[in-house]
């Protein structure tokens, strides 16, 4: 890849994130609002049963700490993506009847984006819990939606984590549909444009055909990945639950009088003991998620169909669709103009081949 440094991926992942975040924020907050357990109770008309202005309000509440981690984590993201896909290309065996290897593109690309979305989802689970809680917000609350979410976490911070597992398990699937849909309609659009002679060569070509490419197959891919998304919402917007029962219950357990003790940290030990104990049983890899005082992905979905039907799985997933389309499509539009524009800056150029 010799047009582009690390600087330049992380540098245009970070200005793509950055753009989608203020563009299809709102779009996501309706989403997180229609796939809540509490829609019809916060935003639906007690006697229509049409949705009332409060679900338009606060659109962007816990947008702050989605750019905060949604840049490091795209950088993560198309670093690990790019230098995975070459390492596979590389090592891909060729024989006369595979000249271009043994492994078909599309399992390397496939591969490459589930690996980089693992690496990715580590750094982003956080800022999902927070953004996913802080779009349930009451929007005539004087305080930040932000602060009211981090304060429920406060006695439990490891409840962030919470969700990584469902947030993985909803991007895997997403990123392997998506990137070789992506691959391989960009490649067809180019190679019909070249048949054509409508090839321009320039930035704005190149950036329009990826975000087409790639919103097109975000879309579909976003559709079919709607009842796993349904469940990660769920599994989050409780996180918060999680964490507030827990400062519940050590408010309850240092009530003066108990017996006076405390540890080094000024807390008494009875709710030291109770923490600890509440720790070891969430991080016990080999006690289930109802022992564990949770309830488990397959427990929540079949929980959303019997209170909705199997059209509960689906809640949102027109609307993900939608915001999916565009954000995918200026995510990997703005984010491969971007390589482009910082390789040519430098007198350099980066071959087609080594694009997404």
């Amino acid at each position: 890849m010799s047009g582009n440094t690390n600087t330049d991926i992380l540098l245009a992942g970070a200005v793509a994130a950055f753009s989608v975040d203020l563009l299809v924020y709102p779009l996501d907050t309706l989403k997180t609002r229609f796939q809540s357990p509490d829609y019809a109770r916060f935003y639906t008309n007690v006697a229509t049963g049409k949705p009332n202005p409060a679900l338009f309000r606060g659109l962007y509440q816990g947008v702050g700490s989605v750019i905060i981690a949604t840049l490091p984590s795209s950088g993560a993201f198309f670093t690990t993506y790019e230098r995975t896909k070459a390492f596979f290309t590389h090592i891909n065996p060729s024989t006369s009847a595979h000249p271009n290897g043994l492994v078909p593109a599309p399992v390397i690309h496939a591969t490459a984006s589930s690996i980089a979305e693992l690496v990715s989802c580590a750094i982003l689970t956080p800022a999902e819990v927070i953004k996913q809680n802080a779009q349930m917000v009451s929007a005539g609350s004087s305080t930040n939606a932000t602060i009211q979410t981090l304060a429920k976490f406060k006695s439990n911070p490891l409840a962030l984590w919470r969700g990584y597992t469902a947030l993985a398990g909803r991007n895997l699937p997403f990123t392997a549909l998506q990137f070789p849909m992506f691959e391989r309609l960009k490649e067809a659009i180019r190679a019909d444009r070249d048949r054509r002679g409508l090839t321009t060569g320039t930035i704005l070509e190149s950036g329009m055909i990826t975000a087409f490419s790639a919103g097109s197959a975000g879309a579909v891919a976003a559709v079919l990945t709607t009842p796993v998304d349904v469940v990660k919402t769920r599994i989050m917007l409780s996180a918060a639950g999680d964490g507030a029962n827990e400062a519940s219950k050590k408010q309850t357990s240092a009530k003066p009088g108990s017996n006076g003790l405390v540890d080094a940290f000024g807390k008494s030990v009875e709710s030291s003991k109770a923490t600890a104990k509440n720790a070891a049983r969430n991080l016990n890899p080999m006690l289930s998620p109802e022992q564990k005082g949770k309830k488990s992905a397959w427990k929540i979905g079949t929980d959303v169909v019997s209170e909705q039907g199997m059209k509960g799985l689906w809640r949102g997933g027109a609307l993900r669709g939608i915001w999916t389309f565009i954000g995918s499509g200026l995510y990997l539009g703005v984010y491969e103009s971007g390589r482009v524009y910082l390789a040519n800056r430098r007198g350099e150029h980066v071959d087609e081949a080594e694009l997404l």
